[in-house]
């Protein structure tokens, strides 16, 4: 659909939703909204007309029936650690930024339904400390879950490191509550694992990045809490050698292995340099590493000695060439330190060109073999910054900046690499975007890349479900 610039907020309009929220629940202070004008990279900055914060679905439905009327751009916003723009403002000033920190309600707790029910607001992480308070396990996890909120997740349809073994967010929301751009609530609350009644329409909110509502709660999935695990940092020879490595361990370990990243030799010394507390646990560097984690609900089973057997088959089939075994939880978490700390490192170490892209599992060896060749002979001596989920085959594929080579020159270069790589991941029958969504970041590059007739089906659906183009403007189509 056409985009046309949000207009201005009429005075009224703002004071209905300064009542609304109430004395707590907006601000126009630009202190107080700093925070939600920019990503967490500082890659995108915009401007807004007023912060919401809503406390309740109710006052979500006044804000949004209010919006409507008055043709009032909305941008609904999380934990605001969206990597692709989405939960930012533009720069016009006119829109209204609807933070859903403030809805916070544990709504139910089913633990025999392997399910709970929580306002948007709630983070990752408290998500679950409460399942874990009934004997429970909810599986998402990444390196921002302590403020990463459940809204922004299931709108991102967010991935994480156990994506292989539970699916990502789209896998694990039961149901949705979301006030549709009209002001109506779409509830589906149940908790029902098998209902076919005509169109799923949960599946259309869950990753739409919030341009076909704002959702406002939703009822999870949970499985048996992890009685027992086991991991261990390996060295490979190469990422043909990890992809082997991971149908081993599955096999091997009768399919309990819950992640399988991969690493580069230089994403561990940015990790080593930058931040505190994490050395390398090998006693010499390696070009590749694999960080395996096996887990089971049955404290009996002994996926330590599983794990030691599964490398030690490994070593013997020259699939691993060096290895750490964690003997304890905290030695665990040391290793999950190093992987959990790359984006972190990757922002202290200065700018990249940054690609969340997958390919299938078995063709990930060949697409890095063929991406990296191609990048080496366009740029010499090209620096790569290469992790990422290969179990469920999602790569985080970075080009760092090189040597000799000023801020303006690397930014006229940014399209030019991303354009080679996304290439050659539609070479391989991959995604230009795995697990961060598209945002405003990749909002061309998906217009580019995805065929007309899916593109012309979800304009035509932006457009039935928001004819007046107010739920996050300029982003995703």
């Amino acid at each position: 659909m056409t985009e046309t610039p949000a207009p201005k907020p009429p005075a009224d309009a703002l004071e209905r939703f300064r009542r609304i929220v109430g004395p707590k629940g907006w601000s126009t202070d630009q202190d107080v909204m700093a925070p939600h004008l920019s990503d967490w990279r500082g890659a995108y900055h915009g401007a807004a007309a007023m912060l919401l914060k809503p406390r309740t679905t109710d006052e979500v439905r006044r804000i949004v029936k209010t919006a409507n009327e008055f043709n009032i751009a909305l941008v609904p916003q999380g934990g605001n650690t969206s990597l692709c723009g989405a939960s930012v403002p533009g720069s016009s000033g006119n829109e209204v930024v609807v933070s859903l920190t403030r809805m916070r309600t544990i709504r139910d707790v089913d633990p025999l339904n392997y399910a709970i029910t929580v306002d948007a607001g709630l983070t990752l992480q408290e998500v679950q400390d409460e399942a874990a308070k009934v004997g429970r396990l909810f599986p998402l996890s990444l390196g921002a879950e302590g403020t990463a909120e459940i809204g922004g997740a299931i709108s991102t349809n967010a991935g994480g490191v156990n994506v292989l073994k539970y699916g990502n967010m789209r896998s694990l929301v039961l149901g949705v509550e979301a006030v549709l751009p009209n002001g109506d609530l779409f509830a589906d609350l149940t908790g029902l694992r098998k209902d076919n009644t005509g169109y799923d329409l949960k599946q259309l909110l869950i990753g739409a990045e919030g341009t076909l509502g704002i959702i406002t709660a939703a009822t999870l999935a949970l499985f048996p809490s992890l009685k027992a695990n086991a991991t261990a940092l390996a060295a490979v020879p190469g990422p043909k050698a990890a992809v082997e490595l991971l149908a081993l361990a599955r096999e091997a370990s009768s399919d309990h292995v819950t992640s399988f990243e991969i690493m580069a030799r230089p994403t561990l010394d940015l990790v080593f340099q930058h931040i505190p507390g994490c050395t390398d646990p090998l006693a010499k560097p390696y070009d590749w590493y694999a960080l395996i984690e096996l887990g089971s609900p049955r404290s009996h089973d002994l996926l330590r000695r599983r794990l030691e057997d599964i490398l030690t088959t490994a070593l013997d089939k020259n699939l691993v060439l060096d290895g750490a075994l964690a003997a304890n939880v905290a030695q665990a978490n040391t290793l999950w330190r190093i992987r959990h700390g790359i984006p972190e490192a990757e922002k202290k170490a200065g700018t990249a060109i940054k690609h969340d892209i997958s390919v299938p599992v078995s063709k990930m060896p060949a697409f890095m073999q063929a991406t990296a060749g191609a990048l080496e002979d366009f740029i010499p001596g090209v620096e790569l910054n290469v992790f990422g989920h290969i179990g469920d085959g999602n790569l985080h594929y970075n080009v760092r900046r090189w040597p000799d080579i000023t801020d303006e020159e690397f930014a006229e270069k940014r399209l030019e690499v991303s354009n080679l790589v996304y290439a050659k991941v539609q070479d391989f029958g991959g995604s230009i975007s795995a697990e961060h969504g598209i945002g405003v970041l990749k909002k061309d590059v998906l217009a580019s890349t995805k065929p007309v007739e899916i593109l012309n089906a979800m304009r035509l659906i932006k457009s039935a479900l928001d004819p007046k183009g107010i739920m996050n403007p300029g982003k995703v189509i």
